[in-house]
């Protein structure tokens, strides 16, 4: 359940449409076991209220053992954001799901002035939103990753070129560190962000820019993607308007093993 974080953004999927952390995940845990069934009711842009609105009622009717939700985001990026009435409806999902049995999995999100300077006005509102979720699992005995206290995670070579987004390797990273806290065997060379065999292999140092050279790069993102993402909330649109949840239904995942470039 979620937004584009768990719909996949920015992780191309070979056929079209994105992978992402959950695809990678489930598509592991289908080879422990080939009754697994997955389904992914993310979609992209939406916010805490529509995960609520649009997607607890079909999760509850998939009757899951695992499930995750994660959203917010979205509405953290709003000028305007009542963060008690986010954390209300996280609260709600939260608690509906765990009351039916199912082992509910949440995470923190990173600091956003590390993957992007230009973040810095929301820096605080995400910290609470961050202590709100905290406040939740430890309520509702949920799995939380904590990414906020994970500094590699803010590491470039796991952000797509928008700096909202994971790419490829972000996913495949994020994916190994879900599994490690379920307590699935680790993939060799795809270690978890933050774990001990992630932090063996050594990212590399992140270039440090001029003033200049930082500005004009913000400059450019600004241009090519915040001013887009601005424009197209003023006029009440969304990037998913249009988009349905890409896999609806719980079914058995049939996969072939990519490598790690894929």
């Amino acid at each position: 359940m979620g937004d584009s974080t768990t719909e996949g953004m920015d992780d191309p999927a070979p056929g079209g449409g994105y992978r992402g952390w959950a695809d990678r995940l489930a598509a592991r845990m289908a080879e422990r076991d080939p009754r697994f069934e997955y389904a992914n009711l993310a979609v992209r842009g939406r916010y805490a209220g529509q995960v609520l609105v649009e997607q607890l009622a079909p999760a509850l009717a998939l009757r899951p053992d695992l499930v995750s939700i994660i959203a917010g985001v979205n509405d953290l990026l709003r000028p305007r954001c009542d963060l008690d009435e986010v954390i209300s409806q996280l609260d709600t999902m939260y608690a509906v799901m765990v009351a039916t049995g199912a082992t509910v999995l949440t995470i923190t999100q990173p600091d956003p002035v590390a993957v992007a300077r230009i973040a810095r006005p929301i820096r605080r509102r995400l910290f609470a939103y961050n202590e709100g979720v905290r406040a939740c699992a430890d309520r509702h005995g949920l799995l939380l990753i904590d990414f906020e206290r994970i500094p590699e995670c803010t590491h470039p070579m796991f952000w797509s070129e928008d700096r909202l987004h994971l790419n490829t390797l972000g996913h495949t990273r994020m994916a190994a560190t879900v599994a490690e806290v379920l307590g699935l065997p680790p993939v060799p060379g795809e270690p978890g962000i933050g774990s001990s065999a992630g932090r063996a292999s050594a990212l590399p140092p992140v270039p440090v820019l001029g003033r200049r050279e930082a500005l004009e790069r913000d400059a450019a993102w600004v241009g090519q993607y915040f001013a887009p993402w601005v424009w197209r909330h003023v006029r009440g649109r969304s990037a998913g308007d249009g988009i349905v949840a890409k896999r609806p239904v719980a079914e058995p995942i049939l996969r072939e093993r990519e490598d790690a470039q894929q």
